[in-house]
């Protein structure tokens, strides 16, 4: 018994660890992809339509294999909303990308665990009590977890590994040579904004509709959708809609698989089971395996400023963790309580 249920702890861990690992691969194909002059909005459309065509299958499987409660309108509604923050906004993060750094970008992504705490808290999907040890592990461990990944990408310190190379998430990279980076600034803002904003929605959809792979279907549908018809509009020159193999067409495949059905679909079953802090929070750590994938497999140099970012989010991460655990051991024992005394 104790051994399943320690299974259970660990498997959103160690699912969305894996989660994070297949982005690092994700990003690195989709800029290498980039690089070869493919048009970001028809990459993002390409990949995204793929995903959606290698989900239908699934989706066509549970619904013959399992009764599904009715899809009403106002579900088909909270879709299309799921559609648009999830990916009708993320292009603005690419826009803000193109007109800004990688950098910028980075640190603003750090900004997203805050965004769904705060926006789990006036939703009540996390409860504070200032008064408690468990609300309050959980809002210093947020904090430190950013500040280290704020420290991870601003300071990079002396080298403590040598490597051949230099990893580009650090301080010098940090202010664009583009003029207009504050617009880019704000298009990234708007696009993490989204996700935190996704996150909330998504767990309160999967609450609702536990049917995962049809709200991860549905929503990729209209999202897709919508994306199509900007794309549509910004990227007229119908040259600009041909994918040739190579490394683009790999980086396609690649993000539709990974990036589309197995990563939205394990990211919606770890919001179901843990709630939208404890996934928003796999962000900071994702910069973590981003040093450790660079030096591992590019020959990265390993310099101070990681190390000390690296340890700050592994403390808040698990703060944030324990306070989680906490508060649902505290909660366990309440309803075992009550049972106790209505039994009485």
């Amino acid at each position: 018994m104790g051994l399943m249920s320690g299974m259970k702890e660990a498997a959103p861990f160690a699912a969305m660890f894996l989660v994070e690992w297949g982005e690092v691969g994700m990003i690195t194909l989709a800029k290498a992809a980039l690089n070869t002059g493919i048009s970001t909005f028809v990459y993002f459309v390409f990949y995204n339509s793929l995903g959606v065509v290698l989900l239908f299958p699934f989706f066509i499987f549970r619904t013959y294999r399992k009764k599904h409660p009715p899809l009403t309108l106002a579900l088909l509604c909270r879709f299309f909303l799921l559609g648009l923050f999830g990916r009708g906004f993320l292009m603005f993060g690419y826009l803000g990308l193109k007109y800004s750094s990688p950098a910028l970008a980075a640190a603003l992504s750090n900004l997203v665990p805050v965004f769904t705490f705060l926006l789990a808290i006036i939703f009540r999907m996390e409860k504070i009590d200032m008064r408690s040890t468990s609300s309050i592990a959980k809002c210093l461990g947020t904090v430190v977890a950013v500040s280290g990944a704020f420290i991870i990408t601003l300071y990079k310190g002396p080298a403590i590994i040598s490597g051949t190379s230099n990893s580009s998430l650090h301080s010098q990279d940090f202010m664009p040579q583009r003029s207009n980076w504050a617009l880019g600034g704000f298009f990234l803002a708007i696009g993490f904004c989204s996700a935190a904003t996704w996150n909330i929605l998504q767990t309160a959809t999967v609450k609702q509709y536990p049917e995962k792979v049809t709200v991860v279907f549905f929503f990729m549908l209209f999202g897709t959708m919508q994306c199509a018809i900007v794309s549509s509009i910004v990227e007229r020159n119908p040259s600009a809609w041909t994918l040739r193999p190579g490394i683009a067409m790999i980086a396609v495949v690649y993000s539709a698989i990974f990036g589309i059905v197995l990563r939205y679909n394990i990211v919606t079953w770890c919001l179901y089971e843990k709630g939208p802090l404890y996934v928003a929070m796999f962000k900071p750590l994702g910069m973590v395996i981003a040093v450790i994938a660079g030096i591992v497999f590019l020959n990265d140099k390993l310099h101070l400023g990681s190390l000390i970012g690296a340890a700050i989010i592994a403390i808040g991460f698990y703060t944030v963790i324990w306070g989680q655990s906490k508060e649902r051991k505290a909660s366990s024992q309440n309803i075992s309580h009550q049972l106790k005394h209505e039994g009485d």
